[in-house]
């Protein structure tokens, strides 16, 4: 460090009211170099098959040893099969090699491995908070960019890459350039039939997909508050497709609630500890924020994209708007997209005729998206036709979901019931759907070719996908939930 600079016992870490995100920055400041970048400690690190069978491969090759084996976990979750009677082999060539790496070298480097026989294993940002690895207050990273999901419980989690990924698991450290503060307050309340997807689509059409660009972004208001845990982290998981560093919702009492008894939470006195670390894990009164965006949800209505962004996006009750605007680029981006998608402006989004419906990926695959699925799905059918998919996010909410009879309405109307997995939220694992054909998904992109061929991804709510299924159009849930 700078001699010249004063100690920590000279200037207090937090010396004016300071936002959650600065608080979490200070504390896990270990310098800030010369070329002002800072230096930040790694609680703990994610890895899946993908990506992670990459680091450690590369650890190996060069004689590296993981520095803190008990805080690396790793899924596997991208390339494996979803199918029933599932193995190594895969439907992506070469699958089986990232499988068999990562599991040798999580193996050899002593990690804590959630394999394809491990009743625990599911989609890395599902199992993550699902086993209470995240928590409050630290800090966390996985070469994945929905990362950011666990910011839901109040920890600072970004995503990185594979390189990034072998300094963390060596130095437990970051070199990152800290980014610019942002606060989205969410105020009012939801109607009936409107959830955490529908918001962050909202703010993502209003803003921009790079609306967050350089900011780490912390959730609040009304609308938030009331949120589930797992909503809170639908909403987080977006964060990045609004280009953010990171979202981040301070913890409360849900967070608590949700994280007790959790296998890896804090027990007894260090419980005791915990809850009272936490309960000062927020934004000062008068903390302030580099910018602020406030979006009124009191009259939001479900939001489905037209396009191959989730900027791309609104309303369901909306026509596809008009490609051109005030922007060139802008403008070619929509001409663009409208080609891929087969629409034209003024084409009415409710209505549009499907090919597929999924449900699924660390977006929208937990319990609470398979409940608010199934209570529009009971007692009616999948449209003849239409190829329906519900992949749960891990296979304890599979054994949740098959505990509370979930799993018989799906299938009693037409929809396949999987094990968990990336699955087709992309085909990195092989599986996609085919050319051209048009799919509303719980998914978190609909970039051109995301799901197969040149599919057409519209994204939405699992409401809405379920609603769109049994009509084989694009369809508002709001009636279906009604009666």
């Amino acid at each position: 460090m700078d001699p010249s600079k004063p100690t920590s016992k000279e200037q207090p870490r937090i010396a004016m009211a300071a936002t959650l995100f600065d608080k979490l920055w200070q504390e896990h400041l270990v310098e800030t170099q010369p070329d002002g970048t800072d230096l930040i400690y790694i609680d703990r690190v994610f890895l899946h098959e993908r990506t992670g069978s990459i680091a450690l491969s590369s650890l190996q090759t060069d004689a590296r040893e993981v520095f803190y084996p008990q805080q690396v976990f790793c899924c596997m979750d991208h390339i494996v099969d979803t199918y029933p009677e599932r193995s190594d082999d895969t439907t992506m060539p070469s699958g089986r090699d990232f499988i068999v790496a990562t599991r040798e070298g999580a193996q050899a480097a002593g990690l804590t491995l959630f394999d394809l026989d491990d009743p625990r294993q599911g989609i890395v940002h599902v199992v993550s908070p699902e086993q209470g690895i995240v928590q409050p207050g630290a800090t966390l990273v996985c070469p994945d960019s929905h990362t950011c999901t666990q910011g839901a419980l109040g920890a600072l989690a970004w995503g990185i890459g594979s390189s990034e990924a072998e300094h963390a698991l060596v130095t437990k450290t970051l070199r990152v350039k800290k980014p610019s503060s942002m606060r989205v307050r969410f105020e009012g309340t939801l109607p009936v039939g409107v959830t955490a997807k529908d918001m962050i689509l909202r703010l993502i059409a209003s803003h921009g997909a790079s609306g967050g660009s350089g900011h780490a972004v912390e959730f609040a208001g009304e609308a938030v508050a009331a949120l589930s845990m797992e909503g809170r982290m639908t909403l987080c998981n977006m964060a990045v497709e609004f280009s953010a560093f990171t979202g981040i919702i301070a913890p409360d009492e849900k967070t608590i609630a949700y994280l007790e008894g959790r296998p890896y939470s804090p027990s007894g006195e260090f419980w005791d500890a915990a809850c009272e670390y936490w309960a000062g894990l927020h934004s000062d009164d008068t903390a302030e924020f580099d910018s602020e965006i406030v979006i009124d949800c009191s009259t939001l209505e479900p939001q489905v994209t037209w396009g191959t962004s989730p900027q791309h996006s609104g309303d369901i009750s909306a026509a596809v708007p008009a490609a051109e605007t005030d922007d060139p680029v802008d403008s070619a981006s929509r001409r663009k997209a409208l080609d891929y998608m087969a629409l034209q402006a003024g084409d009415a989004i409710a209505g549009q005729a499907i090919d597929c419906a999924f449900i699924g990926s660390c977006t929208n695959a937990r319990i609470s998206d398979l409940r608010l699925a199934a209570q529009v799905l009971a007692g009616r059918k999948v449209k003849e036709g239409i190829r329906a998919i519900c992949v749960p996010g891990s296979m304890l909410v599979k054994a949740a979901a098959e505990a509370e009879g979930l799993d018989k309405v799906f299938r009693d109307a037409g929809f396949e019931w999987r094990a968990s997995g990336c699955s087709m939220c992309f085909f990195a694992g092989g599986e996609h759907f085919g050319f051209q054909q048009r799919v509303v998904s719980t998914t978190n992109r609909n970039f051109e070719s995301r799901q197969g061929p040149q599919t057409r991804t519209h994204l939405a709510s699992p409401a809405t996908v379920a609603a769109s299924a049994v009509t084989g159009v694009i369809t508002d849930p709001r009636e279906m939930l009604a009666g």
